[in-house]
């Protein structure tokens, strides 16, 4: 397979995870879960896991489609692989999920932020965590997108 293809591939893959990635967050997500994710303990765990299940299974589904329709010839195990690091990394951006500000308990991804110079941002405006989860989630999508389309089947 031509470097040209693989970028075809990148560009369709990235397009059609960062879709079904809004899709997921926005419209298949439950509410209950969205509210309860970044909760600490069993109950935002397991809200966090049942979110991130829905939004893996519609990632899975668009890629599938658009493998097919688009004839992307994408390997099974590189989409696997993709969807893994999608999940992962998404389920690790929605346990910080309300926990964003200094009060209350706070997550590595916020103690990240934190270390790296974003403790301001996140006091003074209250969109800057979702904005850094988003930022998160979709450079993860691009790393995912350059899995599945990385080589041969």
């Amino acid at each position: 397979m031509t470097s040209v293809n693989r970028s075809a591939q990148f560009a369709a893959v990235y397009a059609v995870l960062t879709a079904s990635h809004e899709v997921a967050d926005y419209w298949v997500q439950q509410d209950r879960d969205a509210v309860a994710k970044g909760r600490p303990g069993p109950e935002g765990r397991a809200a966090c896991a049942r979110h991130v299940a829905s939004y893996t299974a519609t990632q899975a589904l668009a890629l599938a489609a658009a493998d097919r329709g688009l004839g992307l010839r994408l390997g099974w195990r590189r989409i696997g692989a993709a969807l893994t690091v999608s999940a992962i990394t998404h389920y690790v951006a929605d346990r910080s999920g309300g926990r964003w500000r200094k009060d209350g308990p706070s997550t590595r991804l916020v103690r990240f932020a934190r270390a790296t110079g974003h403790a301001g941002w996140l006091e003074r405006d209250p969109g800057a965590g979702p904005l850094m989860d988003q930022a998160w989630h979709k450079g993860w999508i691009a790393v995912a997108a350059a899995v599945a389309a990385g080589g041969d089947r």
